[in-house]
C-alpha cells in the first residue's frame, strides 16, 4: 500500500483557491479517507526551501498556481512536453525515489472541458488576453482548431510572444488589437483569458449570434461578457469548468485512479454558492 498519501496546492495568495474543496470532494466519493490535501501559502522566494522539505516517501505530488507555474521548472528533473511548450508546469508528481516530475493539466483540462460541451473541432478561434493563460489556451486550440486564431492584444510585445508560440505549437496566429475584441465573438469558439472586468466593455457591444465562449473566470461569475453572450443564444462555459477539469486529471496523477468528475464538480459549486 503507498504511503504517498498527501498533497496540496500552492500559490500566493493562495486563499481563495478552490482545489482542497475539489480534491478532498474527490477523495470522499471514492472513500479515500487516508488521503489529505492541503493548501499553502508560497511565493517564488519560498518555493526552492518548500520543495526541498518534502519527503516524497509521504507527498504524492503538488499543485501550482501564480506565481509558481514558471518558478518551479528549475526546480524539477523533467518537465512534460505540454508544460514545456507552454513554460507553464502547474501539477508536480514525486516519485518513490524522489524524483520530481511536472506537468500542465490545465491544456488537456480546457480540451476536455470543450469536448463535454460537444465543441471536437472549429474551423477557426478567438483568445483574449495574452498572459499565462492565454498560452494554455493557445496549446488547446492546436488540438481544437484547424484554422486560423485571432489573438487580441494590448501591445506589439505581447503579440510578438503569441505570434512565436503559435508557431511552436504549429498554429496559424493573426494578432488583433484589443480594442476589437467584441469580434471575437463572431468566431466559432473564444476563450477569454482575462482579469476581472477587462471584457466588460465587450458585452454591449457583441454580434447578435456569438459563437461559444469560454471565459476562465469562476468569481464572479457569470462576468458580463458571458452574461451577454448567453442572452444571446451563445455556449458559455466557466472557469469552473476548466478548474473541474483539470483537477481531475491532477487526482489521477496523484492517486492512480481518475477523479470523479460529476462529485468534485458539485464540490466546487456547492463552495462557489456559498460565496
Amino acid at each position: 500500500m503507498t504511503t504517498q498519501l498527501r498533497a496540496a496546492v500552492l500559490g500566493s495568495p493562495i486563499a481563495h483557491s478552490l482545489s482542497p474543496v475539489l480534491h478532498r470532494a474527490g477523495y470522499a466519493a471514492l472513500g479515500m479517507a487516508e488521503r489529505r490535501y492541503d493548501r499553502f501559502e508560497v511565493d517564488e522566494a519560498g518555493l526552492p526551501g518548500f520543495i526541498e522539505r518534502i519527503e516524497p516517501a509521504e507527498w504524492a505530488g503538488l499543485s501550482l498556481t501564480m506565481p509558481l507555474k514558471r518558478a518551479i521548472v528549475p526546480l524539477l528533473d523533467e518537465v512534460g512536453r505540454t508544460a514545456l511548450a507552454v513554460d507553464a508546469v502547474n501539477t508536480v508528481v514525486f516519485g518513490p525515489d524522489g524524483r520530481r516530475s511536472g506537468d500542465n493539466t490545465d491544456v488537456p483540462g480546457l480540451v476536455n472541458a470543450l469536448r463535454e460541451r460537444g465543441v471536437e473541432k472549429v474551423e477557426a478561434a478567438s483568445v483574449l488576453g495574452a498572459g499565462a493563460t492565454a498560452s494554455s489556451a493557445l496549446a488547446a486550440l492546436a488540438e481544437v482548431c484547424t484554422g486560423e486564431v485571432t489573438v487580441h492584444v494590448r501591445s506589439e510585445q505581447r503579440a510578438a510572444e503569441m505570434l512565436a508560440l503559435g508557431e511552436r505549437l504549429g498554429l496559424r496566429i493573426r494578432t488583433a488589437a484589443w480594442e476589437d475584441g467584441a469580434r471575437a465573438l463572431e468566431s466559432p469558439l473564444t476563450i477569454s483569458t482575462t482579469p476581472v472586468g477587462a471584457t466588460d466593455g465587450f458585452a454591449d457591444v457583441l454580434p447578435s449570434g456569438p459563437g461559444v465562449l469560454f471565459d476562465v473566470l469562476y468569481h464572479p461569475w457569470p462576468t458580463r461578457l458571458a452574461a451577454a453572450c448567453a442572452e444571446r443564444g451563445g455556449t458559455v462555459l466557466g472557469g469552473l469548468d476548466l478548474l473541474v477539469h483539470q483537477a481531475v486529471l491532477q487526482f489521477e496523477a496523484f492517486t492512480g485512479v481518475p477523479g470523479p468528475l460529476a462529485a468534485m464538480r458539485a464540490a466546487g459549486e456547492a463552495a462557489l454558492a456559498e460565496g
